[in-house]
């Protein structure tokens, strides 16, 4: 499928102004599991695979799931292993599946991939008075209870943390495009009226240099394949 011209953009605002946003959580979670050399890892919802990029940085294999063409499209431009879904189980299994917002039975169909004891990492917004994205976007996303999601899988516990991931823009209109890119904010379906009230939620964030900054705090947990 080729993406169309409108979904191209959307994507390429993703991986250039949004994508970023994330990297204290993905460095955070790469730290706990202390992932290097030898290790593989399979990331579910990838995007343009900028956490994929951070995981081969410390010596790990890794390998992408992104559904969204244009996405994927451009995790390849960036030489990453990215395909459609979620890849059949191998002789040799992943150690680590990142499911941070994995589609609907996108975790299930995945977890068959990762071998016996391999870490799995889910992730949400924290306590909603800790996020400010939440209230921009009209008071959601609401926050997955992640525990269930682990107790759901048949996963096994095995820790949690807080991360703080303050998404800053240097100026508004930098901030409508990167928070559309997230695919979050439920609006008309007309763009132009999306963009007018997104901007509009986003005034008392603005500093006094044209700066946008919205600060949140990310929960993640690591749970093991029984």
């Amino acid at each position: 499928m080729t993406p169309t011209p409108t979904a191209t953009l959307v994507a390429r605002d993703w991986a250039e102004i949004q994508e970023r946003m994330l990297v204290p959580l993905y460095e955070a979670v790469y730290d706990r599991l202390e992932i290097g050399p030898g290790d593989r890892l399979l990331g579910l919802d990838c995007g343009a695979g900028l956490a994929l990029l951070l995981a081969e940085a410390r010596g790990a294999a890794a390998t992408g799931v992104e559904a969204d063409p244009a996405r994927r499209a451009l995790a390849r431009e960036r030489l990453l292993e990215v395909v459609a879904g979620p890849p059949a189980p191998t002789a040799r299994p992943y150690d680590v599946l990142l499911a941070f917002s994995p589609a609907p039975g996108a975790l299930d169909a995945a977890l068959p991939a990762v071998r016996r004891g391999g870490a799995v990492v889910l992730a949400d917004w924290g306590p909603a008075e800790r996020c400010t994205v939440p209230a921009v976007l009209g008071g959601g996303p609401v926050a997955r209870d992640l525990d269930a999601v682990v107790a759901r899988a048949g996963l096994l516990p095995d820790g949690s943390g807080r991360v703080f991931c303050p998404f800053g823009y240097a100026d508004a209109d930098s901030a409508v495009r990167g928070l559309l890119s997230t695919g979050l904010y439920e609006a008309a379906a007309d763009p132009a009226l999306a963009e007018k009230e997104l901007s509009e939620a986003l005034h008392p964030y603005e500093r006094t240099d044209g700066a946008v900054w919205l600060p949140n705090i990310f929960r993640y947990v690591v749970a093991r394949v029984a």
